[in-house]
């Protein structure tokens, strides 16, 4: 089993209940386990127009490869309505693999650490949040890149429950689990024979 970290965000429609809805979306799949969340953030597009976004980070546990992981992330944010008409659209689900263990990988379609990571405040204080003492592979300390991104707008959202608390989320059952949005860098796609594929995107908001 390897630990990931993902970064989620969105800036389309109901983002809140996105984010609210791809998280329990990840943890309904048997490959994987979220172990922890951060807190839902509102940032400033990056290099990009658009509304505000929201992002949140997760850490979760998967015995899937990185090019798995990322297959099954597409497919979700696909799941969601994702579209990509043109670089640094805005998004309804954008989900970034940031970290996968210590892994560094430097191919076309897969880049980890994430190559922007350390320059993004809304990866990188969710992700301190959760951690403190997280270490960026071959980069050292993310807590020590904080200082060089003050001068990004961000807030963290007020919770309207706990459900985007820190805690990890529970995993669907069995049953349900079996049935079941990128700093612009992670391109492919995933189909649903892969472990962990959610289905085709169908009416609703979850992976069922």
């Amino acid at each position: 089993m390897t630990v990931a970290w993902l970064g989620i965000g969105a800036n389309l429609g109901d983002a809140r209940q996105t984010l609210k809805d791809a998280v329990v979306c990840l943890a309904q799949q048997h490959t994987l386990t979220v172990l922890a969340k951060s807190s839902l953030y509102r940032t400033a597009p990056v290099d990009a127009g658009g509304d505000d976004y929201l992002n949140c980070v997760v850490k979760l546990e998967t015995r899937l490869s990185a090019h798995e992981l990322l297959a099954l992330c597409q497919r979700v944010e696909h799941h969601f309505g994702r579209e990509r008409p043109f670089r640094n659209a805005p998004r309804t689900l954008d989900i970034d693999i940031l970290l996968y263990g210590d892994a560094v990988i430097d191919e076309p379609d897969l880049s980890v650490p994430h190559p922007r990571m350390t320059g993004r405040a809304f990866v990188l204080v969710p992700a301190v949040e959760i951690d403190a003492d997280l270490e960026i592979p071959g980069r050292g300390p993310a807590s020590a890149f904080l200082a060089a991104v003050a001068d990004q707008r961000i807030e963290k959202v007020k919770p309207m429950c706990q459900c985007m608390g820190s805690a990890p989320v529970a995993a669907a059952p069995a049953a349900a689990a079996d049935n079941g949005n990128n700093i612009a860098n992670n391109a492919g796609a995933g189909s649903a024979g892969e472990p962990g594929m959610p289905p085709d995107p169908a009416p609703g908001r979850t992976c069922r």
